[in-house]
């Protein structure tokens, strides 16, 4: 039986080039109680949209155990940055893995970089040991970080995604509209900066 390829699509700006890059069948969204959801729903639609990936949004209120800008709460005492959110990235590829299996994915995609390291689930030994851990499960699951090694930069040219269509990318990390001042819409303004796009 064939199997297919899915993608964690946040629809910031390095999923978003995993989205154009490796064009998964399906992909993943989840408001789970994130500050600017809204706005990650509505660019990774976009993206899902013009490629023809299948998209499903997936809802799970986990806000009352968030922390930092991305929870609009003061930061957890074990935060190493203002933008962390307790066991994140696992939270997030257990709960799109239950919806996976059941349509048929054996890999999933995550949009991680070299500068996520500053999070432990940013790292290619987490990455390594949640994938062994799906394939210990029923359902057989992988998980692969294809730019893992790369800067955002160096992804968006290995992607080689259209600049009109990056600039659809939501990076904020506590607003549905950037606020221009946090880790990720920094983040985004020095791409963008980088890039000579605008």
């Amino acid at each position: 039986m064939y199997k297919k390829i899915g993608l964690i699509l946040s629809g910031g700006m390095d999923s978003t080039c995993i989205a154009w890059w490796k064009k998964p069948e399906v992909a993943f969204t989840v408001d789970y109680g994130q500050k600017a959801a809204d706005a990650e729903i509505q660019a990774s639609e976009q993206i899902c949209k013009l490629l023809n990936i299948e998209h499903h949004i997936l809802r799970v209120d986990c806000s009352s155990l968030g922390s930092g800008d991305m929870a609009g709460k003061t930061s957890d005492k074990n935060a190493p940055e203002t933008d962390w959110w307790p066991y994140r990235n696992q939270m997030l590829v257990t709960l799109v893995a239950m919806k996976a299996i059941s349509l048929d994915v054996h890999k999933l995609l995550i949009g991680t970089v070299n500068s996520d390291s500053n999070h432990k689930d940013g790292t290619l030994e987490f990455i390594l040991s949640m994938s062994k851990l799906l394939e210990f499960q029923e359902g057989n699951l992988e998980l692969e970080a294809p730019a893992i090694s790369m800067t955002t930069l160096e992804l968006v040219n290995e992607s080689k995604i259209p600049y009109d269509y990056l600039l659809w990318a939501h990076s904020c990390h506590t607003s549905n509209i950037p606020c221009g001042r946090c880790r990720g819409c920094n983040k985004y303004h020095k791409v963008i900066y980088d890039l000579n796009i605008l």
